[in-house]
This record gives C-alpha cells, sequence and structure tokens, in this order.
C-alpha cells in the first residue's frame, strides 16, 4: 500500500510554518470568537463578559478556554455548559470547553460538546 497523499500538493499544508500562517491563524480565532459571542444569547454574553475568554484551535479541534475572576462566575458559567456547548456545536461537533476556577479553588473543567448530553443529565 502507498503512504503518497492522497490530494494534490496545493491542497497539503505546508512544509514549514510562516510569520503569515501565524498571523491568519491568530486572525481566524479572533474571528470566530466573535462569531461565537454574537450567537450567544444576552444572558451567555453577560456571563462571559464578566470573565477572561478565548477561542483557540488545533488540527484537531476547536475550544472555548474561560478564566473565571471568582466563584459564583466560575459556577454561573459551569451552569450555563449546555448553552456554550450548544452554541460551539454550530461551528464544529469536534469543540471543547474548559473552564477555570479563581487560583487556588480546584482544577479546570474540561468537557466536550459531544459529552454535554450525558452532563445535561447529571445537572
Amino acid at each position: 500500500m502507498s503512504k503518497l497523499p492522497l490530494l494534490p500538493p496545493d491542497d497539503l499544508p505546508p512544509a514549514e510554518v510562516t510569520k503569515l500562517d501565524g498571523m491568519l491563524h491568530l486572525e481566524f480565532e479572533q474571528s470566530t470568537g466573535r462569531c461565537f459571542y454574537q450567537s450567544c444569547d444576552r444572558i451567555t454574553q453577560a456571563l462571559l463578559a464578566h470573565c477572561q475568554w478565548y477561542l483557540t484551535s488545533n488540527a484537531t479541534a476547536l475550544m472555548l478556554i474561560i478564566d473565571c475572576p471568582d466563584i459564583v462566575s466560575y459556577w454561573h458559567i459551569v451552569s450555563n455548559i449546555p448553552q456554550l456547548g450548544n452554541r460551539l456545536e454550530r461551528f464544529t461537533s469536534n469543540a471543547k470547553i474548559r473552564v477555570y476556577p479563581p487560583f487556588g479553588k480546584g482544577m479546570p473543567f474540561e468537557i466536550g460538546v459531544n459529552e454535554i448530553s450525558a452532563y445535561r443529565d447529571w445537572l
């Protein structure tokens, strides 16, 4: 069996990543973040506005990172995971959410969008 790529050369990833590739990737993450935020309802937008958050991506997944300033915000965000997942799923079913509690208040909570239905039943 041949190990040659099945895609034409123009469709393969570049041999090396350039500064322009990095800038385009950053622009992609920022514009995806804006679209995600605008797709959220007002309550979710207010929750996100109270925290530090951003979207990041790699070759396999889109990840929403949320850093909560206090335990009340953390609780509200974690309670809102189904709504956040619903909005992320519009971009990809391969998305994940990671929520950081305030420093010293525990470990980050991480869940895949495809796992949220089980989480919703647990709430």
